[in-house]
């Protein structure tokens, strides 16, 4: 049996990666945060002193992702996820990412019989046979003021309004560019989180993924 395989996709700050993490911990299910292939890919860019903007380097950079080393610490630093925007633009890499994304999908690590991924085109690209697919947005605003939230408890400064426009222009880009775009798959599930807490919009998920579970078992 194919192993069972929840795509969740959205823009930044939706809430898509706290809910993709409670799904996994709810059935039993792997957890890959596509997002941070990415960061991976900058963060060995950067420590052998490479340009993230050079195609050949970031593609070679790519196909060394480890799966199992996206939780160090090291990939949240602000250069890393600046580096990260770079190669991600890059079509090499996109490609490259792509079957990581697909073998994890393929073969969760034990003894987990499925996987969730979120990301921006998982339901679109990666996985468009997935069993489950949801589409998790907010409202601009509030998504801006998580965001906001998120990098003071971080001891960043920052302001509402240059969090909002940073938004809005990653929003753009994610939708208009030419590799794998942001895009809701036509038979995604979209969940509106921006009036919801975490557990409300886990909940709601988790009633739209335990029926497809059951008849997959």
């Amino acid at each position: 049996m194919k192993p069972f395989v929840v795509a969740i996709d959205g823009p930044a700050a939706a809430g898509k990666g706290t809910l993709a993490r409670g799904l996994a911990a709810r059935f039993g299910l792997a957890h890959l945060e596509t997002g941070a292939l990415y960061r991976a890919t900058a963060l060995i860019l950067l420590e052998e002193g490479r340009d993230p903007a050079d195609p050949v380097a970031a593609a070679a950079a790519a196909r060394r992702v480890d799966t199992g080393a996206l939780a160090d610490p090291r990939l949240r630093a602000e250069a890393v996820a600046a580096a990260a925007s770079v190669v991600a633009a890059i079509p090499a890499v996109r490609a490259a990412l792509i079957e990581v994304q697909r073998d994890f999908a393929a073969h969760p690590p034990p003894p987990a019989r499925g996987a969730v991924l979120d990301g921006r085109d998982i339901g679109s690209v990666v996985c468009p046979e997935a069993a489950v697919k949801l589409y998790v947005t907010a409202e601009p605003e509030e998504r801006a003021r998580r965001r906001l939230a998120e990098l003071r408890a971080a001891g960043r400064a920052a302001i509402y309004k240059d969090v909002l426009y940073e938004l809005r222009e990653r929003d753009a880009r994610d939708a208009g560019r030419e590799a794998a775009p942001l895009a809701i798959a036509p038979d995604a599930i979209i969940i509106d989180t921006t009036a919801l807490d975490a557990e409300t919009a886990l909940s709601r998920a988790a009633a739209i993924v335990a029926p497809v579970l059951a008849a997959w078992r």
